[in-house]
């Protein structure tokens, strides 16, 4: 029995969308084209995941002459706020607010960093934002 596919991207998946968002649109060639070169990837497998891309709703497709050429469905913001929130769901029980925490007690976070985030929380614009 096949497992159910996650609306989250592989890592594989990722770097075929990371192709698409700096070209705009491509072909199935442009995108092997520009992962060939760190990847070593094979055309067959770059129209598989496009395929399963589509299918997701990450990408859509024109057909122009034989080709298909594919542009990013969802944009690489609302892509990372998915993926954001299947990591916190699924590690920290859905609490933005426990991962926080994680991040503050088990990671070394360089003092500079720290500063840009307490001014974060303390911005008009961050405050009453709850999710």
């Amino acid at each position: 029995m096949a497992r159910p596919s996650s609306k989250t991207l592989t890592e594989a998946e990722q770097r075929v969308m990371q192709a698409l968002w700096a070209r705009g649109e491509a072909s199935v060639r442009d995108v092997v084209d520009d992962l060939e070169k760190d990847h070593g990837v094979a055309y067959n497998t770059v129209l598989t995941i496009l395929g399963i891309l589509h299918k997701k709703k990450y990408v859509s497709f024109r057909r122009e002459g034989r080709a298909h050429i594919y542009q990013p469905a969802v944009s690489q913001t609302d892509a990372r706020h998915e993926a954001f929130d299947h990591l916190v769901s699924r590690f920290f029980g859905g609490s933005k607010n426990a991962f926080a925490q994680y991040l503050l007690e088990e990671e070394a976070i360089d003092p500079t960093e720290l500063e840009q985030l307490k001014k974060l929380t303390n911005s008009p614009r961050t405050k009453g934002k709850s999710k």
